[in-house]
C-alpha cells in the first residue's frame, strides 16, 4: 500500500513539473509584434517551391498578407492586392501571400484562377501564430528597415473605410 503511494506521488510529481516547464516555455515565447516593433523574421517554402524569408527583403517596402480560400474577405480582397502589386512592383514594392494551411493543389487552383503572381508562401501554422495571426485576413505593412508601419485585419479596400485603406498604407510605406 505504501509503495502505491509513493507510485501515485512520483507520478504527481512529473506531471507537475511537467506543466511548469509547459507553462514557462509559453511565456518565455516572444510577444505578439507590434506596430512600431521589429516584424519577425521567418522562413517558408513558396508554392512555387523556393524558399522566401522576409529577411532577404529588408531594405524594401513588403506586404504581408494572411489569407485563406476559405475565407470570403480574403478572396475578396485578392484582385485589389495583386493590382497593387502590379502598379508598385517598380518602386520595390513586395507582396508575399501567406496561406494558411490548405493544400498545394487548392491553392495552386485558387491562385491560377484569380491570376496572382506575387509569391504564395505555405504556412503550416507556424508564422500565423508568430505573427498572433487570428482572423482573415491579416495584412502586415513592413517599411524598409523590417518594422512594421501598419496592420489591417479584415478586408481592405480602397478609400471606402479609412482604416483598412490599402493606398493610404502603401503610401505611407512609401513615403513615411
Amino acid at each position: 500500500m505504501a509503495r502505491n503511494k509513493w507510485v501515485q506521488l512520483s507520478i504527481l510529481a512529473v506531471m507537475i513539473a511537467a506543466a511548469a516547464i509547459t507553462i514557462g516555455a509559453n511565456l518565455s515565447q516572444s510577444p505578439v509584434p507590434k506596430v512600431g516593433e521589429k516584424a519577425p523574421d521567418f522562413s517558408l517554402y513558396g508554392l512555387d517551391g523556393d524558399q522566401y524569408s522576409l529577411s532577404d527583403y529588408i531594405g524594401r517596402p513588403i506586404i504581408v498578407n494572411f489569407w485563406g480560400s476559405f475565407c470570403e474577405p480574403c478572396v475578396r480582397e485578392m484582385p485589389l492586392l495583386q493590382r497593387k502589386y502590379e502598379q508598385y512592383q517598380d518602386t520595390g514594392l513586395v507582396v508575399l501571400g501567406v496561406n494558411l494551411d490548405e493544400s498545394t493543389v487548392t491553392i495552386h487552383n485558387f491562385t491560377r484562377g484569380m491570376n496572382l503572381t506575387f509569391p504564395i508562401l505555405l504556412d503550416k501554422n507556424i508564422v500565423r501564430k508568430q505573427y498572433g495571426v487570428y482572423q482573415y485576413p491579416t495584412t502586415f505593412f513592413i517599411d524598409h528597415q523590417g518594422m512594421i508601419r501598419e496592420k489591417i485585419v479584415g478586408e481592405m479596400n480602397e478609400g471606402k473605410l479609412p482604416s483598412h485603406d490599402i493606398e493610404r498604407a502603401i503610401q505611407r510605406l512609401l513615403h513615411g
